[in-house]
């Protein structure tokens, strides 16, 4: 119910439903000699809302819920011929693709059914809460806009214990395009657990290109014959892991996708590997891109692209040619031995197999490779999933306030393999960064235990958190001094890719970024013995992971969180911890509304949920600003909840400022 109400003597209830995240608004207590001064103030609102309702008559009603049931179990298959055991969801593996639409509320119920704890994390670019929970499954790009709290990983969360469930609910806020999803605990994303997330456009946003007669999504990744807990004991051991076994298409070496002569399909190509960039190419038909990673793109057209670790892009293919069978191919990039997965492009009115040789892949390596890469370029003139995709400003008219450069390292510490950003090698705590940052619980992580720029010195272990401003708009160096690939992930944002070049990183550099069209994706690749530069906008508070995609880095230590800190505590900046967040480690018997006194008080005067004010003298100034606040949903409930919210939002700031100028005293509902 977006508004409800419950008028006592003296005392109104109210519920707001804002931009689809339901809040338990209020609780204020009148005293019963002003309750005439708010009845008469009731009416004087009409008026105010005739006049916003001229303004903003095309409102819809809410975003669309949908609902969905997930459980994660083992179960035994032979994608490349040797039983084993793989993780499933809903029996399927991969797992069931979430095809949503533009500002859909999820609710996911997800059931751990595995002898071990888990979690997922989204790859899309910002979820936006509601409140996202992922057994850790990690949502591979989903934005999770002001809301780290359910980012997936083990920084923010505690992991869903064996024989036990949470429910997820997040939005694909202002998010369009391919994503996917994986297990982010252990080494649980080598035993499958991912699938897609597909988010198509709202009919009100045109897309730039004809809608495509049909839509195939293609997880395409690199893939073990061992267990992924033989996998992950390696790991332990201080060894790396071997060469991968196979390269797997929608977990299988051979599947069929069908269409009709003439007619153009999107091909949406995601790489869930766990280490290896694929080629990917088409017997006889190009490709056209069109999306990477939630961004439209300029419509170059490509023989074979490659897709790096954790990447995802949407291409056009148009069967064009003879009516017959050819082949799909993914196949290994910079490896000395070549692994290939094929799949067949069946038209519909072909009696023909397909025919010799499997394509090659590309004879020319990093230079042909990196200067693919800078061909990809953002579409300027195309919607996005909301207007105006760039915002109110352009990344290359801004100078960037700080600088951060990261160089990726394989130290050996204590006798193992280890793998380091700036010589720190990352440690997991068993108390999230994300709740020790919020209970102020002591002795979990330090800020700026990483240092901007590499030190030189010898590698350690930490558990490291960089410090970070909210609304800075920074400049990061993937500086890759390794003969090796590297593939960088950040969660909660997108970023610009504004430069690829070989060799160090200088200043100088800078001449040769494009500052005009620049791709915004969520996972960049570093080339051997080279640097990329990204340029990022951070626009969204919490704690946020950077990694590498490379999981055998990445359990190893490639990664540290990045807190991004805004002294004011506003749900205009982030939302309030989840009612139903886990507590692990330190955090245990830490109840979310339990806080501790200066908390409290924070909580009671900055946030508009769960208080109960006395008014003092104050209510000739409070009572007009009140009106607004409670009689819309008393005296006006068929009003659209987008709107009504909108309204009783603004009036509500008002009425919090009026508070914090007074020095009005409040506490949470029920505490008095």
């Amino acid at each position: 119910m977006p508004f409800a109400s419950n008028r006592g003597e003296g005392t109104v209830d109210i519920h707001i439903s804002i931009d689809g995240d339901h809040e338990e608004a209020a609780s204020c207590l009148l005293f019963p000699q002003r309750l005439a001064v708010y009845r008469i103030m009731r009416k004087a609102v009409l008026l105010h809302l005739i006049c916003v309702l001229l303004g903003v008559f095309l409102v819809n009603g809410e975003d669309p819920y949908k609902y969905y049931t997930w459980t994660v179990t083992y179960g035994t298959i032979s994608p490349l011929g040797v039983p084993q055991q793989v993780i499933l969801i809903n029996g399927q593996f991969p797992g069931p693709a979430l095809e949503v639409v533009t500002n859909d509320n999820i609710i996911l119920d997800l059931i751990n059914k595995l002898d071990q704890p888990f979690l997922l994390t989204c790859i899309l670019e910002k979820c936006h809460g509601l409140t996202r929970a992922c057994l850790f499954t990690t949502r591979n790009g989903i934005k999770q806009r002001k809301n780290s709290w359910q980012d997936g990983v083990l920084g923010t969360n505690c992991p869903i214990p064996p024989n036990s469930n949470y429910t997820y609910k997040f939005q694909t806020k202002d998010q369009i395009g391919t994503f996917t999803y994986f297990p982010s605990t252990l080494f649980h994303k080598a035993a499958g657990g991912f699938g897609a997330i597909n988010v198509y456009e709202r009919p009100r946003i045109p897309i730039p290109f004809p809608d495509p007669a049909g839509d195939f999504t293609l997880l395409v990744g690199d893939w073990y014959k061992t267990s992924h807990k033989t996998l992950q004991q390696t790991l332990d051991s201080g060894k790396p892991l071997p060469f991968p076994d196979g390269v797997l298409i929608n977990g299988q070496t051979s599947s069929s996708f069908s269409g009709d002569q003439g007619k153009t399909y999107m091909f949406r190509i995601s790489n869930v590997g766990l280490s290896t960039s694929i080629n990917f190419r088409i017997q006889g038909h190009t490709m056209k891109l069109v999306e990477v990673e939630g961004s439209h793109t300029l419509q170059n057209t490509y023989d074979s692209l490659d897709v790096h670790v954790g990447q995802s892009i949407a291409v056009l293919v148009t069967l064009d040619q003879l009516p017959k069978d050819y082949y799909i191919v993914a196949s290994t990039r910079f490896t000395k031995q070549i692994l290939t997965a094929t799949a067949v492009l069946h038209y519909t009115n072909s009696h023909t197999p397909v025919s010799g040789p499997v394509p090659a892949g590309p004879t020319y390596q990093i230079h042909w490779s990196m200067k693919q890469a800078r061909t990809y370029r953002w579409n300027l003139t195309a919607s996005a999933a909301r207007p105006n995709p760039q915002g109110s400003f352009h990344y290359g008219k801004i100078t960037p306030s700080r600088t951060i450069m990261l160089a990726n390292s394989a130290p050996r510490l204590n006798g193992k393999q280890r793998y380091a950003v700036n010589g720190v090698s990352y440690i997991n705590t068993d108390t999230p960064l994300k709740l020790a940052d919020y209970f102020n619980i002591p002795g979990v992580f330090s800020v700026n235990s990483i240092q901007d720029l590499p030190s030189g010195g010898s590698s350690f272990l930490s558990t490291s958190v960089m410090a970070a401003n909210h609304h800075d708009f920074i400049e990061v160096v993937f500086q890759n001094n390794e003969n090796t690939i590297q593939s960088w992930h950040l969660d909660g944002y997108d970023f610009w890719v504004v430069g690829y070049g070989f060799g160090q990183w200088t200043p100088a550099r800078r001449k040769s970024y494009n500052l005009i069209d620049a791709l915004t994706r969520h996972t960049a690749q570093v080339y051997p013995r080279s640097w990329t530069t990204i340029w990022v906008s951070l626009d969204n508070q919490g704690m946020w992971n950077m990694r590498s995609a490379v999981w055998e880095r990445q359990y190893l230590g490639q990664q540290f969180y990045l807190r991004v800190f805004n002294p004011v505590h506003s749900p205009a900046n982030e939302y309030d911890i989840p009612k139903n967040a886990l507590l692990c480690g330190k955090a245990i018997g830490r109840h979310p509304y339990k806080p501790d006194n200066e908390q409290l008080k924070r909580k009671c005067i900055l946030s508009p949920g769960h208080i109960k004010t006395t008014f003092l003298d104050h209510s000739w100034v409070i009572s007009p600003l009140l009106s607004l606040v409670f009689s819309i949903p008393i005296v006006y409930p068929p009003l659209p909840t987008q709107l009504a919210g909108a309204i009783a939002l603004s009036s509500w700031k008002m009425l919090e400022a009026f508070l914090i100028f007074e020095g009005i005293s409040c506490a949470p509902a029920g505490c008095v």
